[in-house]
């Protein structure tokens, strides 16, 4: 961030890493998949780089760290602040990751499971645009997740009620942090639908809107604020290191 907004609160989007269904494009919802070594590497690099004392997300900044309740979410915190050295597994990982690290600002909430797809769980995404041609669904378009929803899982409203909830949230902790007054920095775990979601959301876009993104299983966002005021949700497209 530029210095003069320094010191305004952060949102870190912190995707899990990869999985065998992250290799192949599945859509993957309530189904529970570890990461594979290399989403484990994956997660593990970005934490190294980007978490700790002085870095860009800096455990002393965090006011609270939210989590998806699926397992590849809850093992992505796990190495994310725990790192590989010295860990053991299950529950005492992470209370040694909150007692430690957090101070029990950890919470695990359904509002970042990822999208439900329903009957569409376990395709890609040419399956299930066959799959709705033959129930005689998209005549006029093609199948978009955004408008459309999923069959038998949730619809883009249900997605919204949710996220809205958790901004609302993260709002009441950051809204009178606006200039640094205490540590305000959230971080979210969780999944790549329900991320990119996520900061649809945050910029008050509906979920139709036609804003295209990427994040890599692993991978670090950013969303802040500018002008110090909590009415003015920013993403960051780049940032610096010094």
């Amino acid at each position: 961030m530029a210095d003069k907004d320094a010191s305004t609160p952060r949102v870190y989007l912190a995707r899990h890493g990869e999985t065998e269904w992250t290799i192949n494009g599945r859509y993957t919802g309530t189904s529970e998949l570890l990461l594979t070594p290399n989403g484990r590497k994956q997660v593990l690099s970005s934490g190294k780089l980007l978490l700790g004392a002085g870095k860009l997300i800096d455990p002393a900044k965090l006011a609270h760290v939210y989590i998806s309740p699926r397992k590849r979410a809850q093992e992505t915190f796990d190495l994310l602040f725990d790192g590989e050295e010295g860990i053991v597994s299950g529950d005492r990982k992470r209370k040694l990751a909150r007692e430690g690290i957090l101070n029990g600002k950890v919470t695990t909430t359904e509002a970042l499971a990822e999208w439900d797809y329903g009957d569409y769980e376990g395709l890609v995404t040419k399956e299930i645009r066959e799959l709705r041609a033959k129930r005689g669904l998209d005549k006029d378009g093609k199948w978009d997740i955004w408008r459309d929803g999923c069959e038998g899982g949730e619809s883009a409203q249900q997605v919204t009620d949710r996220l809205d909830e958790l901004i609302q949230r993260i709002h009441a902790i950051q809204g009178p942090c606006m200039h640094g007054e205490k540590a305000a920095d959230v971080v979210l775990v969780a999944h790549g639908h329900l991320l990119r979601a996520f900061a649809k959301r945050w910029l008050k876009y509906p979920m139709e809107f036609p804003l295209s993104m990427m994040m890599e299983p692993g991978g670090i966002g950013i969303l802040s604020y500018q002008h110090h005021n909590i009415e003015e949700p920013a993403f960051l497209l780049g940032i610096g290191f010094k």
